[in-house]
């Protein structure tokens, strides 16, 4: 399996980072993560790390080839879950960590990801955004029913509320599984929090499979500066994970 990869993650201009990301990649599989620790609830730098590393310790205990992605995906965010739920035990439901977070599993010519919340799994192919997730949110809501548009999710004051997290009640949250597909090369499989989907235009996002004489490194260091200068003074955590696609 032939890769490049890199990742980012900037302080906006926020005090602390509470986003996390993480690529590992050993024989023929590769994993991939963000998750963004929120805000708005105590010890979202916390939630974040304690779900990063369980998902990570999932991945590497699993065996080789991955015999059902789709079924570790499923189990990895429901361990991570139950982590961020252990760090809220004895707190009021209000203030307990949450997180979002996005995941991808690379093996062979197939990727298979999930998510839960508003960080989002991006497919770009041949110059443009091919797929996205679809966030759980009341926003998404209304822009899937073609009540608002994509420009108007962008500004709508209830774009940082989302519905489903990983943490805060210990029921398991709406995950969604993306299931199987089947990549070509040169794609690129693009993760993020909403620090830097909220800052960028998709063709922006696209334009990262068009660049191959570009390093990923070099086009994430600039999607995410574009970002942050986009949402600024009030810029969100930025965070995102690029994996480009070059060939069995």
């Amino acid at each position: 399996m032939q890769i490049e990869h890199a990742e980012l993650s900037l302080l906006g201009n926020r005090e602390e980072n509470q986003d996390r990301v993480a690529l590992a990649a050993d024989d023929g599989a590769a994993f991939i993560a963000v998750v963004d620790g929120m805000g708005g609830h105590s010890d979202g730098a916390r939630a974040a790390e304690a779900a990063i590393r369980t998902m990570l310790s999932e991945f590497s205990e699993a065996s080789r080839p991955l015999f059902d992605p789709d079924g570790l995906l499923h189990l990895t965010m429901g361990r991570a879950h139950e982590a961020v739920v252990a760090l809220g035990r004895g707190v009021p439901p209000e203030s307990r960590p949450r997180a979002t977070c996005a995941v991808c599993l690379v093996q062979g010519s197939s990727a298979f990801w999930a998510h839960v919340g508003d960080s989002r799994i991006y497919l770009v192919r041949s110059g443009r955004v091919a797929e996205r997730t679809r966030d759980h949110s009341h926003v998404e809501l209304l822009l899937r029913t073609g009540r608002i548009t994509e420009g108007q999710a962008h500004d709508h004051p209830m774009r940082n509320y989302v519905e489903s997290c990983l943490g805060g009640d210990p029921a398991l949250p709406e995950m969604t599984l993306g299931g199987r597909r089947t990549l070509m090369s040169g794609d690129v499989l693009l993760l993020c929090s909403d620090g830097l989907w909220s800052g960028v235009t998709e063709a922006q996002i696209g334009a990262l499979a068009g660049a191959r004489d570009r390093s990923l490194t070099d086009a994430l260091a600039e999607l995410g500066a574009s970002a942050v200068q986009a949402t600024a003074p009030f810029a969100d955590n930025t965070t995102v994970a690029a994996l480009r696609w070059l060939g069995p």
